[in-house]
């Protein structure tokens, strides 16, 4: 038996591709498999017996991967990660111009035996793996709501400008009042008295103000446009559509919450200005809960895309830019919640006053902000404590 093989595995929906080799980068093994529980154990038990230490790589970690990764968790298996670019890139290298899922596997398992640095997968538990389906979830849906809320603007634009330039339909009340009535000639007829009363019976909050508002936009167009009809009808259910998405995000955001308050760092990372419920699950869905697979601040920084790398070329030295692999969802993280600090803390603010005062631009300055709380979050979550304004002085021994 050999002493060391590395498995490489395509990742599909239906199958996989498994590939082995030997510390040459011979060929082993070469099967595709179906991506259920007893093919799996199945391959697992044969890449087994062929080595004592085998390390296993795949291109994806989500989605039809979840099952593979639990089994060989449960084995005890080394599992590196090597990303979907990374692997089209590294392919260029190696013989033939087709692209088959067996030669995917190939570049796969031989970039694992020669690269060092690649991720190594870890099953995180189970509160941390419901945060990252929840937001997840919820990126999905804000989504959603943005191009439904865009396309609502357009089409009512199509209908009453004067009605998109008044009524703000990211808000509830004036999504219930266009769910009714859209067309001009009918809020003229039914006029600000009527209109608000029919408000009031659907508990819209400022019914009098927004009626008067709607019938005011409505009185100043009497020109029927081109499709009128259509266009009200698709109105009504554009804002039906933004407000049950309203409700799915507002469902989604509770479930964040309870289980962001289950984790044991909620109160040390809710704490740091700027970062609350729903940033702060993100941070921990990005990180896995627990930074222990960050050897220090500087390391997390680098993660989150904010600790500059050099760019030099023949005599051009000095150049800095951001890293092209990053988190994107952590950084972000610390790039909202450094803006929002700047809103509601002063220590923030004068960093980033400080910061504009020495020719930085907005972005720049932002940007330097977040970096500097990547390492103040880490030491709250290192030593277990709360931020405060003034950090606690320390005793001298």
């Amino acid at each position: 038996m050999l002493q060391q093989a590395w498995a490489g595995i395509d990742i599909g929906k239906g199958h996989h591709h498994a590939v082995v080799i030997d510390s040459e980068g011979n060929r082993l093994l070469s099967r595709r498999v179906a991506n259920s529980e007893d093919e799996l154990l199945n391959l697992i038990a044969q890449v087994l017996d062929l080595a004592d230490e085998v390390t296993w790589a795949v291109d994806i970690c989500t989605g039809g991967a979840t099952l593979l990764l639990a089994l060989l968790v449960a084995h005890r298996q080394q599992v590196l990660y090597i990303s979907s670019t990374m692997v089209n890139r590294a392919a260029g290298g190696y013989r033939g111009a087709g692209k088959t899922d067996a030669r995917d596997a190939i570049v796969i398992a031989d970039q694992a035996r020669m690269r060092r640095g690649l991720t190594a997968l870890r099953v995180d538990e189970e509160l941390i793996v419901e945060l990252q389906m929840l937001v997840a979830r919820r990126r999905d849906l804000v989504a959603d709501r943005t191009r439904m809320v865009n396309r609502l603007r357009e089409q009512l634009l199509a209908l009453c400008p004067a009605l998109e330039r008044t009524l703000d339909v990211t808000n509830k009340g004036p999504l219930v009042l266009l769910t009714g009535y859209q067309r001009p000639a009918d809020l003229r007829r039914l006029g600000p008295a009527r209109l608000e009363e029919w408000l009031r019976a659907r508990k819209v909050k400022g019914a009098q103000a927004l009626a008067v508002t709607a019938v005011q936009a409505a009185r100043s167009q009497s020109t029927t446009l081109p499709g009128e009809q259509m266009a009200a009808l698709l109105v009504a259910q554009l804002a039906e559509g933004v407000m049950t998405l309203n409700e799915q995000i507002k469902t989604i955001e509770q479930l964040i919450e309870d289980r962001f308050h289950r984790h044991e760092l909620a109160e040390v990372i809710e704490s740091m200005p700027g970062i609350g419920v729903v940033l702060g699950a993100e941070f921990l869905a990005a990180t896995g809960g627990s930074l222990d697979q960050f050897a220090s601040a500087d390391h997390l920084a680098g993660y989150a895309g904010l600790a500059p790398v050099p760019h030099d070329s023949g005599r051009v030295s000095g150049n800095l830019h951001r890293p092209r692999r990053y988190n994107r969802a952590l950084n972000r993280v610390f790039y909202t919640s450094a803006l929002v600090s700047i809103q509601h803390n002063p220590e923030s603010r004068r960093f980033y006053d400080r910061k504009r005062s020495e020719g930085k631009r907005h972005t720049q300055a932002v940007l330097a902000l977040a970096r500097r709380r990547v390492n103040v979050l880490w030491a709250l979550i290192r030593d277990r404590r709360s931020y405060q304004l003034t950090p606690p002085q320390v005793q001298a021994a």
